[in-house]
C-alpha cells in the first residue's frame, strides 16, 4: 500500500527555539502501526524501518518513507515468516536491508530476514531450531553490518535462558558466538574502531551487596571471547544508572556514550560515557527538572551528530509526559528539543521507542509509537540548522575497497577525495556515488565536490589491514 502523507491538512511544525519539529507522515494500520525502532537512509535517499503491528495480517511491516513523507508498506509479515520486528533495519552494500523479527516464523521465537528495497523478502533463520534454543530466541534488537561484511545479532532468550550473540552471511549462514549471556539483551550492537564489539544488557551483573542485577555493557571480539565491562547499580541507589536498553555509540575518539532505562539520580534513566576499559561516567540523569519537564525513561540510544554532539529521545516525561527529543554535549550540557504531544489528540505523536537518524540533508529524523492522525504512530523530521554531509559504506577498509558515498544532490560532482588524495569514481544517482578507495590511502575525512558546494563525511573512513 503507498500513500501519501497528508501534508495539506495535517503537516504539524513547532519552533522549539532554533529547532524546528514536522510530523511527515502518520500510519494509518494497513501501512503498519507501532513504528518502534529507528530508521535507516537507504541507497537511494529514502528512509526504512519496522512497525511492531499492523499490516494485512497485523503482524507488523516493514515500510519505506520519502523524505517528504509518502510511506510505501513494502511487506506484511505472515507470522511464518516472523512477526513483531521490534527492531530496526541494517543496510547492505548491495542496497538490501536486513532485519529481526522478535516473534513468530517456524518455531514461534523470531527470524532474521532480507528484504530488497523494491519489497522482495527472503527469509533467512528462523530461531530456536533445536530444543532449549541453543541458537537463541527472541530477537528484540536488530543487526548491525561489520567491517568483514558478516551481520551480528543479540537474542533476548535461548542460549540456556538469558540470550546470545549470534553471526549471520547476506545468504543466511548462521554461526553462534556466545550463549549463556544470562542478561537479555534488548540492544543491538556496535562495532569499534578496535574491530570487537560493544552492547548492553537490560539485566544481570554483579552489584555490590545489597544492590540488584540491573544490567551490564560488554564487549566481545570477533571470534567470540566475551568480556564484561561494566555492572549497573555500582552506586547508590542505583544513581549511575539502571537496566540499559539500547544500542551504544561511538565518538572519535574512541569513547562510547549510551543511555539506561531507568537509574540515574533520579531514577528516570540516565545519560553516560564508557571507555574500552570499562571506567563509566554518568553525565545527565533525566527528571533533573519539575515534573521531568527535560524527559524520562530514554528507550533508544543516542545519534552522534555531525555537530559532534549527541541527540536522542525518551519515551516519557516533557511538557505532556509524551517523550521528548533532546541534545547533549560530550561534556553533559543537555537541552530538551521538542515535548511530544503539544495539542491536543497528539497529532505530532507521543511516546518514542526508537531514537534518530540523521539523514544526509542534516536534519533528523525519527518515529512516533502513538499518536498522529489514527493514533497508529508518525514519522518526524527535527532541523537543528546542520547542513548536508556525506556518509560511507563501508566506513572502513583499504585501498581498491569500493565504497558507496550517500549524500543528497550528488549529481554534477566534480571530485572525491579520501583524506587529501583524490579517487576515482562515478555518480550513480542523485543520492549515491561509487568511488575506489585510492592507492595510498590512509584514515580520514572524505571529501565531495558537488555543485552546491563540498560534502564531507560525517565520520572518517578508516584504514584497515
Amino acid at each position: 500500500m503507498k500513500r501519501t502523507a497528508i501534508l495539506a491538512t495535517c503537516l504539524w511544525v513547532v519552533s522549539a527555539s532554533a529547532q524546528n519539529l514536522t510530523t511527515l507522515a502518520s500510519f494509518d494500520g494497513a501501512d503498519g502501526a507501532g513504528p518502534s525502532m529507528s530508521l535507516v537512509q537507504g541507497l537511494d535517499g529514502n528512509f526504512y524501518g519496522t512497525t511492531l503491528t499492523g499490516g494485512a495480517g497485523q503482524d507488523g511491516t516493514v515500510f519505506k518513507v520519502t523524505p517528504t513523507g509518502a510511506i510505501t508498506a513494502l511487506h506484511s509479515f505472515n507470522n511464518t515468516e516472523g512477526s513483531s520486528p521490534f527492531g530496526g533495519l541494517a543496510l547492505n552494500t548491495d542496497g538490501n536491508l536486513y532485519g529481526t523479527t522478535e516473534a513468530g516464523g517456524s518455531h514461534a521465537f523470531g527470524t532474521v530476514f532480507r528484504i530488497t528495497p523494491a519489497g522482495t523478502f527472503t527469509l533467512l533463520h528462523n530461531f530456536c531450531v533445536e530444543s532449549g534454543c541453543p541458537d537463541g530466541a527472541v530477537p528484540a534488537a536488530g543487526l548491525v553490518l561489520a567491517a568483514n561484511g558478516q551481520f551480528y545479532g543479540t537474542t533476548y532468550l535461548g542460549g540456556g535462558g538469558g540470550g546470545t550473540i549470534f553471526r549471520i552471511s547476506a545468504t543466511g549462514q548462521f554461526l553462534d558466538l556466545y550463549a549463556d549471556v544470562d542478561e537479555n539483551s534488548l540492544a543491538g550492537l556496535v562495532q569499534g574502531t578496535d574491530n570487537n564489539f560493544y552492547g548492553t544488557a537490560e539485566f544481570g551483573g554483579f552489584p555490590p551487596p545489597g544492590g540488584i542485577s540491573s544490567g551490564t555493557i560488554f564487549k566481545i571480539t570477533p571470534p567470540g571471547l566475551y568480556t564484561e565491562l561494566y555492572d549497573f547499580c555500582q552506586q547508590y541507589a542505583c544513581a549511575d544508572g539502571a537496566n540499559p536498553s539500547a544500542s551504544l555509540v561511538e565518538d572519535a575518539d574512541g569513547t562510547f556514550y549510551g543511555t539506561t532505562y531507568a537509574g540515574g539520580a533520579y531514577g528516570y534513566g540516565s545519560i553516560f560515557n564508557i571507555t574500552t576499559t570499562g571506567a563509566l561516567t554518568t553525565l545527565y540523569s533525566f527528571c533533573a527538572q519539575s515534573v521531568c519537564t527535560d524527559g524520562a525513561n530514554p528507550y533508544a540510544g543516542l545519534t552522534l551528530g555531525t555537530d559532534g554532539n549527541f541527540y536522542g529521545t525518551t519515551y516519557y516525561g516533557g511538557v505532556d509526559n509524551r517523550g521528548t527529543v533532546f541534545k547533549v554535549a560530550t561534556n553533559g550540557e543537555f537541552t530538551t528539543l521538542y515535548s511530544f504531544c503539544a495539542q491536543s489528540g497528539c497529532p505530532d505523536g507521543d511516546y518514542v521507542y526508537g531514537g534518530l537518524v540523521q539523514g544526509t540533508d542534516g536534519s533528523f529524523y525519527g518515529t512516533t509509537y502513538q499518536g498522529g492522525t489514527h493514533d497508529d504512530g508518525t514519522i518526524f523530521k527535527l532541523s537543528v540548522g546542520l547542513g548536508p554531509f556525506v556518509t560511507l559504506l563501508p566506513g572502513s577498509g583499504h585501498t581498491g575497497t569500493k565504497v558507496n558515498i550517500l549524500g543528497t544532490n550528488l549529481t554534477g560532482a566534480t571530485s572525491v577525495t579520501f583524506n587529501g588524495t583524490p579517487a576515482v569514481f562515478s555518480v550513480v544517482s542523485s543520492s549515491v556515488i561509487e568511488a575506489t578507495a585510492p592507492a595510498g590511502v590512509t584514515t580520514g575525512i572524505v571529501q565531495v565536490v558537488t555543485l552546491g558546494g563540498t560534502l564531507s563525511s560525517n565520520l572518517p573512513f578508516r584504514v584497515t589491514r
